[in-house]
């Protein structure tokens, strides 16, 4: 089990945590769903080391994916890659599963937002992290777009069970990805339920557990 307590942060007078306890399940998919400014990337930044925070937060090797690939401009995709793994052959692998092989030589700025966030999620995985953090990390892209890369995600995941927390304010992420749907909102839980459908669940097999989750997020 994976312990935050006591959790606090404050951006001057603006306090968005206060006392925040959350434990989350090892090789789970959590989600901490909310409208913008709910304070749900502060939360992932506090986990990642990215942001000071006071209370307890456990000590992790994280993998981040962003809302923007963030990929190195100036190197290629093998070596945005070989940034967090220098096992070529592991790479190799993970590009062929990642449908990026033809692209391993080419640079960022040839790429399109969907290839690169596939460069982006591959390099994720390639780190031995904890757990892996995910910000938002489908929401610049179309719909067709977006459930190609909860295909692949999903595919890559199947092989190590990785522990998830991503955050998003898009009910159809949270209800297609999520084991666990955490609603946040003024920094503090109100709704907490576990689906028991396994993921991932297609839209058309979850209008239930959907218009709950809105119902909950309008109460």
């Amino acid at each position: 089990m994976i312990e935050i307590k006591n959790f606090s942060k404050s951006y001057g007078n603006n306090v968005v945590y206060e006392n925040f306890n959350l434990s989350l399940e090892e090789g789970k998919i959590t989600c901490l769903l909310g409208a913008s400014g709910s304070g749900k990337t502060t939360l992932l930044n506090a986990l990642a080391g990215l942001t000071g925070y006071g209370g307890e937060m456990p000590k992790l090797k994280c993998s981040y994916i962003f809302q923007n690939a963030r990929l190195v401009p100036n190197l290629t995709v093998r070596g945005n890659l070989a940034l967090v793994c220098k096992d070529m052959t592991k790479i190799g692998e993970m590009l062929e599963r990642a449908g990026l092989s033809d692209k391993a030589g080419r640079y960022p700025v040839s790429l399109s937002g969907g290839e690169a966030q596939r460069v982006a999620i591959a390099r994720a995985f390639l780190y031995e992290s904890d757990i892996l953090l995910m910000d938002e990390p489908f929401s610049s892209l179309d719909i067709k777009l977006k459930y190609k890369m909860f295909d692949l995600f999903f595919g890559l995941r199947e092989k190590d069970k990785r522990t998830v927390l991503m955050v998003t304010h898009d009910v159809d992420e949270a209800v297609a990805a999520a084991q666990r749907i955490i609603i946040i909102s003024d920094g503090k839980i109100k709704y907490d339920f576990s689906p028991d459908t396994p993921v991932p669940r297609k839209a058309e097999d979850s209008a239930a557990l959907r218009e709950k989750t809105v119902r909950f997020l309008l109460n």
